[in-house]
């Protein structure tokens, strides 16, 4: 579909930190000067999302070989939370803190190493952004643009049970795909506004280690980033309502991972439900992170 002719100006969008690797993820996956092509005829697929589920619906649809005519619309970064808020940037900064923990366990295979292991945070967290930039190329809008897709950059909203806006243009579609996914549970704590809180859409921006981190959740994304930033030189407070982490997991791989956790230094607070957060001057601070609020 030919973008010769702009029809309403792409809303910009902006990752932080603003380095060479983000604004390379960008210029792939919300790019600023993007034009969207000019809706005609009847779409028999529209998708509104492009998330991991989005994509693979489009792609899938636009690829059966059968000439459907396919508009994929995203309002804000093609590849959603796996590509930029989620299993990517997490894996990479856990492959980082793996190899801490391989360090600590160094000695029982006969592997001498310093009793002070030093890590640079920020250059763990630039690598996490230089990896994700370099696979956004897969989840861009170039690409699926040329796979026949009509990528539309805007929010979508459904006018008709048949038609759909975007960016002042009107879809009109014989099937509709919602794959919007979901947003960060803001926890509706007392005073955690006035203290201020990561959530999975921001932890990954951080240039800077937190010396301490408070994780709200024991659940599996809490546990896994409780235990990656621990290994990276932060003290680690994790908060449960649960008596015991994972606990909607096997047990005794559950009982593996609590005992694996005290043991490298996580405060565990089992069994209690927070009320609010206060921050005293003369009492020690934490940052407070809300990435796995009831994530069980």
């Amino acid at each position: 579909m030919s973008q010769a002719n702009s029809r309403s100006a792409i809303e910009p969008v902006t990752v932080l930190p603003v380095d060479e690797h983000n604004q390379t993820l960008v210029s792939y996956v919300h790019p600023a000067d993007w034009v969207n092509p000019k809706a005609t005829g009847t779409y028999d697929l529209v998708v509104i999302g492009a998330g991991t589920a989005g994509l693979v619906v489009a792609a899938g649809a636009a690829g059966l070989g059968i000439g459907l005519k396919v508009a994929l619309i995203e309002k804000h970064l093609m590849g959603g939370d796996c590509l930029n808020v989620g299993c990517v940037p997490s894996k990479c900064i856990i492959r980082s803190s793996r190899v801490v923990g391989e360090l600590w366990e160094a000695k029982a295979f006969g592997v001498q190493v310093p009793d002070v292991i030093e890590v640079d945070f920020p250059a763990v967290m630039e690598r996490m952004r230089r990896l994700r930039a370099g696979i956004s190329h897969h989840d861009s809008a170039q690409r699926f643009q040329k796979i026949g897709i009509d990528v539309f950059l805007g929010q979508g909203r459904f006018s008709s049970s048949s038609t759909v806006e975007v960016g002042g243009q009107t879809l009109r579609f014989k099937k509709a795909v919602i794959a919007t996914g979901a947003r960060a549970v803001h926890p509706a704590l007392k005073g955690i506004e006035d203290v201020g809180f990561l959530t999975n859409e921001t932890v990954f921006s951080l240039t800077e280690r937190p010396q301490r981190l408070a994780v709200i959740g024991g659940g599996p994304i809490g546990c896994e980033l409780a235990q990656a930033f621990r290994r990276l030189g932060c003290e680690v407070v994790l908060f449960h309502r649960g008596n015991h982490l994972l606990n909607k997991e096997d047990a005794e791989a559950a009982d593996i991972v609590q005992k694996t956790f005290i043991r490298e230094g996580i405060r565990l607070v089992l069994g209690c439900q927070m009320e609010r957060v206060e921050k005293p001057a003369l009492v020690r601070q934490f940052t407070l992170s809300a990435m796995a609020i009831w994530n069980r």
